[in-house]
């Protein structure tokens, strides 16, 4: 029995006809930039997220950057982040001329509070919880740290799309929120895409300039600003998505209740939720597990696909080493980092292939 850890291509069966006709209306029009589309698709995440405005963009990186961008973060100012996130989190901070400051996370594999308040000085301008994995963080008390330090709060949503905390959508609590329309996410079009939640006008108008060259009007520009226009066909994909997401975050939550049953052994352990949190997304199910390495590699061996998300944490990479004090100086992320294995357990799974990956996880370690 094979088992991928995501399957794009059944999710393409079981959306063939929809696909197709999204594709179809589009081309059929002839416009593929900027059009009603992309505008009836931030209306639709309005609706849906509560957020007053939305704004379509290329990746979710790119709503990272432009959403500091627009707020000016940039040289000078330091952004707190935590140190277990995709690389995009540091990007983004890095590539608006900001210094990151790295911050450990506590079991929930989210951004410790409470260590992200000693990491405070008079150049932080800025939060920057990521929801990992889909599990909201705890921005309760993230917003009331900002309030008490005049520090403007971006969520990195990337993968908390469809989520809850106390009857709230993440990505819509703090000044801007980025949201990830990549294939790996529940809420997924073919290929890149992104979008940022705002609820000022401020933030909102910047942000729709800089994703068109800083441009108003054709031959107008005001600002220096990029290419991140979030093309038709993508849009309107995500558009039809949109209105089956809930059915794909439960149907997630079902294979992990089930992971969770099956696999009730000591080394496994599982990540908790958010204090607050009424639905974790699920778009991974990342586990610690001891003798990670050669776990994956057994499962690999049994056609089972697990993934490692991801070994090294944001201050530890080439790349930042120089940014943050180097190894051991967050010690909870770094072990959580030298444990973490993300399980197969996408929407289009069955509870046969889950229980067989349950299976040969147990029979790993009873060798």
């Amino acid at each position: 029995m094979r088992v991928d850890f995501v399957d794009l291509k059944a999710r393409y069966e079981e959306e063939k006809k929809e696909l197709n006709e999204c594709i179809n209306r589009v081309l059929a029009k002839g416009n593929l930039v900027l059009s009603k589309e992309v505008d009836e698709l931030e209306t639709d995440i309005c609706n849906y997220t509560g957020s007053r405005y939305c704004v379509g963009l290329n990746s979710g990186t790119d709503a990272l950057m432009i959403a500091l961008w627009a707020n000016g973060i940039g040289k000078g100012d330091e952004v707190i982040i935590p140190s277990i996130s995709f690389f995009a989190t540091v990007g983004a901070v890095v590539h608006v001329g900001a210094t990151p400051r790295f911050c450990d996370v506590n079991a929930d594999m989210n951004i410790d509070v409470e260590y992200a308040e000693n990491l405070i000085t008079d150049k932080t301008k800025a939060i920057m919880p990521v929801h990992w994995a889909g599990r909201t963080a705890n921005m309760s008390k993230i917003k009331d740290l900002a309030k008490r330090h005049t520090l403007l709060v971006v969520e990195d949503s990337a993968q908390s799309m469809g989520g809850r905390y106390n009857g709230q959508h993440p990505g819509t609590f703090g000044i801007a929120g980025a949201i990830s329309c990549h294939p790996l996410k529940n809420l997924n079009g073919l290929g890149d895409g992104g979008l940022l939640l705002t609820s000022t006008d401020e933030i909102y108008q910047k942000a729709k300039r800089y994703r068109n060259h800083g441009m108003v009007q054709r031959d107008k520009a005001e600002i220096f600003g990029i290419n991140s226009r979030l093309d038709t066909i993508n849009a309107e994909v995500i558009k039809f998505r949109l209105r089956g997401l809930d059915k794909v975050i439960s149907k997630r939550n079902e294979n992990v209740r089930l992971y969770r049953e099956l696999l009730n052994i000591d080394e496994i352990t599982f990540p908790v939720s958010a204090c607050g949190s009424d639905i974790d997304t699920q778009v991974m199910f990342i586990v610690r597990a001891k003798h990670r390495d050669a776990l994956k590699e057994y499962l690999k061996s049994k056609e089972i696909e697990a993934l490692v998300y991801y070994g090294t944490p944001l201050h530890l990479h080439e790349a930042t080493i120089n940014l943050g004090d180097g190894p051991g100086s967050l010690p909870t992320s770094e072990n959580i980092c030298s444990e973490v294995l993300a399980l197969p357990h996408n929407q289009t799974l069955t509870s046969d292939q889950i229980n067989f990956v349950c299976s040969e996880i147990k029979n790993f370690y009873k060798r």
